[in-house]
């Protein structure tokens, strides 16, 4: 029978320390972080010498903060709270109002950090979330280095998770490693892709490295490509200030889709250390062949909604939503053809899209295999065979499906294609989860294989800014050009029926 427990991170509880955030008034801490942590301290992953300190400009008390972190409790726990637990945690809350700049917050903090140590046996151990602005990710590590809160000794360990985006472009990318490694060793920065924190994309690498019937397929003599998707329902809302300066191109591409692209193409590691998986997935992001000036005007398709009606409610186009300008020329849908240009892939193309708008929300990889011969049904009434396909569902429904040919019943040789799905909620449960826990909890440990290094970062920002210059060089032609609630562009369809293929679109 399959078992019905949750799926949290399993193993020791965190080690003692104490998590700093910096953007604690934020969407992020309230929706994400806080419920999180929670989940974490429920089956006794977060250790009980624990606190939290709280940084951000909103003038209010820790009394407040910790009201207020209380209320959003009732409308983003993703479990039952119970008192006594929650009564525990925000007893190890602490919130300092100061603006990022100020000089005086870091002395003040790590006044606050010693206290902490005394009241909670945190044992010296600090890591601090960087939920901020990119523009304070720099400043903020080295104004702690500055007061000695990212030195290491006497075998206190010091890290710090920095959120996207990081960088705009390569060479800001190179720019900010750069500066941060000045005051921060490698194995301190924890790059964070919440990404990563997905069930299926974790299971990504147990999937083809544990099953003997899979990985020997699992190359160009198998597979004729492959389709890489993360469609959104929604548009940019109160956002579109901050995303008409970013667009679908930066937000998803160097960062979740590259992530996607090297767990699926990977070579095996030699371990699941950290930095044995890092390095197999950093050889195949730099595997990727670069973009022309001609393959990025015909491999790459960017797109802009228009209105439209997506789940039976009229949107506004993206030109329309507060804080965008009305002739913007930022895209919210891209499409690209990549090749990986080593012995495993060569001549297997990567598909990927993403968009806003979308019909449904669903993020999902696609292993098209190669058609069987059709020699046997020459003389038969099978016109076609249909190619098999492994699907990798990553959200909002988790899981895997493997879609397959089989005789319909009857007298005539008729095939039909049939779907095996597994979902991890029906044999494994469903865990309260927020997608930060395991991250979080690998932080408390040291484990830095779900997180990026320097090297990574900067190779996905190469594949990408072959196609920032083009398009900031040659304006969009035709934007709005696709409906809201649609799939995108006609031009992201006629990049695969180029290459005689067809997306794999999922309908709710």
């Amino acid at each position: 029978m399959p078992s019905t427990e949750p799926a949290l991170p399993s193993g020791r509880p965190g080690d003692p320390c104490v998590m700093v955030i910096f953007g604690a008034a934020g969407d992020l801490t309230r929706r994400k972080l806080i419920p999180a942590l929670y989940n974490l301290a429920k089956p006794q992953l977060l250790s009980r010498e624990f606190a939290v300190i709280g940084v951000a400009h909103k003038k209010i008390t820790t009394e407040e903060f910790c009201q207020q972190v209380t209320d959003d409790m009732k409308e983003f726990a993703t479990s039952t709270v119970e008192p006594d637990l929650w009564e525990w945690f925000v007893r190890r809350m602490q919130y300092i109002s100061a603006d990022f700049s100020d000089p005086n917050l870091y002395p003040a903090l790590k006044q606050a950090l010693e206290q902490a140590d005394k009241d909670h046996g945190t044992h010296g151990n600090y890591f601090f979330y960087l939920a901020t602005a990119s523009e304070f990710f720099a400043p903020i590590v080295e104004n702690l280095a500055a007061v000695g809160l990212l030195t290491e000794e006497d075998s206190h360990w010091r890290r710090v998770i920095i959120e996207k985006p990081f960088g705009r472009d390569l060479e800001s990318a190179k720019a900010l490693n750069a500066q941060l490694l000045k005051v921060a060793a490698e194995h301190q920065i924890y790059r964070i892709d919440h990404y990563l924190g997905k069930e299926t994309v974790q299971n990504i690498m147990a999937f083809r490295f544990a099953n003997g019937i899979f990985e020997p397929i699992w190359n160009r003599r198998y597979i004729d490509h492959v389709q890489i998707s993360v469609a959104e329902t929604v548009g940019v809302g109160t956002r579109g200030h901050y995303y008409d300066q970013a667009g679908s191109l930066r937000d998803m591409v160097p960062n979740h889709i590259m992530q996607l692209i090297s767990l699926t193409a990977m070579e095996p590691p030699i371990s699941f250390q950290a930095d044995a998986v890092r390095d197999e997935q950093a050889k195949i992001l730099h595997a990727i062949q670069p973009l022309s000036s001609e393959d990025v005007l015909s491999r790459t398709v960017r797109g802009q909604y228009g209105e439209g009606v997506v789940d039976g409610h009229r949107f506004p186009a993206y030109r329309a939503e507060p804080g965008v300008p009305p002739d913007s020329r930022t895209e919210t849908f891209v499409a690209m053809k990549l090749n990986i240009d080593n012995w495993r892939w060569a001549d297997v193309p990567f598909y990927l899209r993403t968009g806003k708008q979308m019909p449904v929300r669903n993020t999902h990889v696609v292993i098209q295999f190669r058609r069987a011969p059709f020699v046997l049904f020459r003389d038969t009434t099978v016109n076609d065979l249909m190619p098999n396909q492994l699907v990798m569902h990553i959200q909002p429904e988790e899981g895997i499906s493997l879609r397959f040919a089989a005789k319909a019943p009857g007298p005539v040789m008729k095939l039909g294609s049939v779907d095996m799905n597994f979902e991890y909620a029906d044999y494994f449960g469903k865990a309260p989860s927020t997608g930060y826990e395991r991250l979080l909890h690998d932080c408390m440990i040291g484990d830095a294989t779900l997180f990026q290094r320097a090297d990574m970062v900067e190779a996905g920002w190469a594949v990408v800014s072959p196609v920032l210059d083009i398009w900031k060089a040659l304006p969009p032609r035709a934007f709005p050009n696709y409906v809201a609630g649609t799939w995108g562009p006609k031009e992201a369809d006629d990049l695969l029926e180029r290459d005689g293929r067809r997306w794999r679109n999922f309908e709710k």
